[in-house]
């Protein structure tokens, strides 16, 4: 997985905070590992830019805040999935979202609905801001392009599946097409946060590749829970 292209580059990362650290009165940087993680992906090719994915220029600043090589993105999977509005993020997150989207969110969509999504409801991608919107937070994956806040989708009839209403009150299958979503998002990102998680994500499920320490952890709430059965089907265990 993309993810694991973050981890290894985890170690020299942390070398290279800590002497970023010691410069005095020189314009903050962002950490080496982010600019090397953009480049490795596109070395590999891990996304192919099209006129649903267009490289843009380098977001530098304020402050660390900022991609070297951002993505535009209007769709995925081909233009087969459509975003709300145009979100810029890295490399790897597209990769990785392109990943998701094929495994987990249009088999559960097909599974629980007999159809798949066509567009994705984004609450916000690159953002230069604090965690959770709090000033004097740390910032936020988002203030990388490194994050992606979901607020529902869009099925090919039309029909729209938000967390918001969703998440607790909608029908058996729409719950656990979205219980289904959270708990194969949590094989993708190295962090989600879903409806249930704390008070600020009562609307969306965040996901990121945030690197969490030496470990490389990643960071799932809330736990992952059993769902219903698609209908016809056996049922569908939480894993991990």
């Amino acid at each position: 997985m993309v993810r694991r292209a973050h981890q290894s580059l985890l170690v020299p990362a942390l070398v290279a905070a800590t002497l970023s650290a010691c410069s005095i009165g020189q314009k903050p940087q962002r950490p080496a590992w982010r600019t090397q993680a953009e480049n490795a992906c596109l070395a590999e090719r891990r996304v192919n830019p099209s006129e649903f994915i267009a490289l843009a220029p380098e977001v530098d600043g304020p402050g660390i805040c900022g991609l070297t090589r951002p993505f535009k993105v209007t769709a995925l999977q081909g233009g087969a999935v459509s975003f709300n509005a145009t979100a810029t993020l890295d490399c790897s997150m597209v990769a990785e979202l392109d990943a998701w989207l094929a495994d987990t969110v249009q088999p559960a969509a097909q599974a629980r609905f007999g159809q798949k999504v066509v567009q994705i409801n984004s609450m916000g991608s690159y953002a230069c801001r604090g965690m959770n919107n709090q000033r004097g937070a740390q910032l936020s994956e988002h203030s990388f392009g490194n994050a992606l806040d979901i607020g529902g989708f869009v099925l090919a009839d039309g029909r729209e599946i938000t967390l918001v209403r969703d998440w607790r009150h909608g029908d058996d299958q729409t719950r656990a097409f979205l219980m289904d979503v959270h708990r194969g998002s949590c094989g993708h990102f190295s962090t989600v946060l879903s409806p249930g998680s704390n008070a600020f994500h009562y609307n969306h499920i965040h996901v990121d590749l945030a690197l969490h320490g030496r470990s490389g952890r990643s960071i799932c709430k809330p736990a992952p829970q059993e769902t219903l059965p698609p209908p016809d089907a056996s049922p569908l265990i939480a894993q991990g």
